[in-house]
């Protein structure tokens, strides 16, 4: 693929993530998919030849790999773990302020519409679900929570976090995700506590 290709496709792909976020997917056209990605329909079928379907799948592959990456540079770039996830729901937090509570996770917003309509896209973002989860557990279990609780605490962060943004745009104010943010950090704390005290 040249360079103008790929500059194409990902302009396609960045612009179906902004309108999943917006509006979701069913509301989603491929009409409005083009226009946002200065694309042409043909494009799109050039680079998505399964269409809507491929092009969604495509999307949230991508748009899950770029939040993961996000939210681990935050915890990576801290000294521990529980310094890095305070951190993450600050900067959370921050953003929801920043955007007027308009920021949303593509993921969760196409998740809550076709867990249960669309196997095929149910698939893909459990996909995408399980990495983040991955991530998070290795990333607690290096700093010393054993690997059983790390997993379960793995499920509590990214429930949380995507609770928390979920809860904040509804209320316009980002309480909910301080409030959650304190509770993952102390259940953390409390893990690596245990298991100092168990060593």
């Amino acid at each position: 693929m040249g360079t103008t290709e790929v500059d194409t496709r990902e302009r396609i792909v960045a612009a179906t993530s902004a309108l999943f976020m917006q509006q979701g997917y069913s509301a989603t056209g491929l009409k409005a998919i083009a226009k946002a990605g200065r694309a042409t329909t043909g494009s799109l079928y050039h680079f998505f030849p399964g269409g809507k379907a491929e092009l969604a799948a495509a999307t949230l592959r991508h748009s899950g790999r770029g939040y993961e990456e996000l939210v681990m540079s935050v915890i990576d770039g801290a000294p521990d773990v529980v310094t890095g996830l305070r951190a993450c729901f600050a900067a959370a937090a921050d953003l929801l302020r920043a955007t007027d509570y308009v920021d949303a996770c593509p993921i969760a917003t196409v998740a809550l519409e076709v867990a249960s309509s669309d196997e095929p896209l149910r698939q893909v973002i459990d996909e995408v679900f399980r990495s983040w989860l991955d991530a998070a557990a290795r990333r607690l279990a290096a700093d010393g929570v054993p690997e059983e609780r790390a997993q379960e605490l793995a499920i509590v962060f990214v429930a949380a976090l995507e609770g928390g943004f979920l809860l904040s745009r509804v209320a316009r104010d980002a309480s909910a995700m301080e409030s959650v943010g304190r509770a993952v950090v102390a259940a953390v704390e409390d893990a690596l506590a245990e298991a100092r005290r168990g060593s």
